[in-house]
């Protein structure tokens, strides 16, 4: 508020940091606005202009993350403190987003994959030694995958048959027909020129999600890339996840989805149910296996060089290489500040995608306040389907953009703006 300016010293008298239900913090400050010498009656004329001002600056965010970025100084405070201090005004929880928080040691190792995947070595696969491996055939904690794995037979699950001179004996027809049977697939669907659909946030809205593909004209041999959020708030996350793993879809990894594997990951540790019930728990002891599987194959984000496109689910900051983003940001962000400061929290007159200036293009999800989002270098998906709005893709590589109608409003949206 520009304490000088109106004759006031402040100073911070406590600062408690206390848990709440649900793995949040409450930060409790006491502060004091003492009048300069000789200030008193110019304090007191103006005392109902000082309490809007801070009302205002409560309301719009302003205190938050002037806060936030007092507490990034503070160096009298455990780096630990100091974090989550900042991470608690900058980061919201979305107000129907679980109750509970998981506090295991699974939950950090995830939290450490997720560091390790935004390094320059992200696409490659963990030192053997290490006898994990978290690739699409498999789940932090399992048997390395050897590359002849993925034949039948091979007994660690494999799903194709082994064509080559060595295994041709046991493929159908002694190997004579199915490679031409696929090819002739290939081929068929090269003819048609296949398509990318990129879609928003299904949410669990199954009905939606069929009707748009409709639309689209979908065929096999068309891609369909999800924007991340398929689960949560709406009525068939089990089903969505199913028949986007039915259909060859892939997709990059969103805040809800990464919430259910966390709980899936939880439960493969021993952590007790939740004693509030939290919908992503529900959600992770209902999926089967192999909708498990593709859930964990989902990556933080995809790059197209073809297409000139990459695909996130919340956003990238610009001006930092793709390997070096941040995992949380990508899957939360929302809007990044005059001062350079990315919060998940809607600031209207601040998204991401404003600064981002290419030369890709990016499709991206998570912020249903803003709806339709198209820039030169960023298009935004998320029109709010489960909270009654629309449920969009967008076809490449024309870039053109379909939609279908929700069929009721499945979730209350309640969201606090900020200008």
């Amino acid at each position: 508020i520009n304490a000088d300016s109106w004759g006031l010293h402040v100073r911070i008298a406590k600062l408690i940091l206390c848990e709440v239900d649900g793995g949040s913090t409450d930060v409790d400050v006491d502060f004091h606005m003492l009048a300069k010498p000789g200030q008193n009656e110019a304090v007191m004329l103006n005392s109902g202009k000082i309490n809007a001002a801070l009302g205002q600056l409560m309301d719009n965010g302003e205190m938050a993350v002037n806060m936030a970025a007092a507490a990034r100084e503070e160096k009298g405070w455990p780096s630990k403190i100091r974090d989550r201090v900042v991470e608690e005004f900058l980061f919201e929880e979305d107000d129907e987003e679980d109750e509970a928080i998981i506090e295991s040691a699974q939950d950090k190792k995830s939290l450490e994959l997720a560091d390790e995947s935004s390094s320059d070595n992200s696409e490659e696969r963990k030192d053997e030694n290490s006898g994990e491996y978290d690739g699409p055939f498999g789940m932090p904690g399992d048997t390395i995958y050897e590359p002849d794995d993925i034949y039948l037979g091979s007994g660690n699950g494999g799903v194709f048959y082994d064509y080559s001179e060595t295994g041709v004996d046991n493929a159908p027809f002694k190997g004579e027909l199915g490679p031409l049977l696929v090819d002739a697939a290939t081929q068929r669907a090269i003819q048609r020129h296949p398509r990318v659909i990129a879609i928003g946030d299904v949410h669990g809205c199954l009905d939606e999600l069929q009707m748009l593909l409709r639309r689209c004209d979908y065929q096999p041999g068309d891609l369909v890339v999800f924007l991340g959020d398929l689960v949560s708030k709406g009525p068939d996350s089990l089903s969505v996840v199913q028949m986007a793993r039915e259909i060859g879809a892939i997709g990059v990894r969103g805040n809800h989805d990464f919430e259910v594997i966390r709980w899936h990951q939880a439960m493969k540790s021993g952590a007790d149910p939740p004693v509030i019930g939290s919908e992503h728990f529900h959600i992770a002891s209902g999926l089967s296996t192999a909708d498990l599987k593709w859930m964990y194959s989902l990556p933080w984000y995809i790059s197209s060089k073809e297409l000139g496109a990459l695909f996130v689910h919340a956003g990238f900051v610009s001006g930092i290489r793709l390997g070096k983003q941040n995992p949380r940001l990508m899957m939360n962000m929302r809007s990044i500040l005059p001062d350079g400061t990315v919060t998940s929290k809607f600031f209207n007159n601040w998204p991401w995608a404003r600064l981002w200036d290419g030369p890709q293009t990016v499709l991206f999800g998570h912020d249903a306040d803003r709806g339709l989002q198209q820039y030169e270098h960023a298009i935004g998906l998320d029109t709010g389907c489960v909270y009654g709005g629309r449920l969009t893709a967008c076809i490449l590589p024309e870039k053109r953009l379909v939609s279908v109608s929700a069929r009721r409003e499945y979730f209350q949206y309640r969201r606090k703006h900020f200008d």
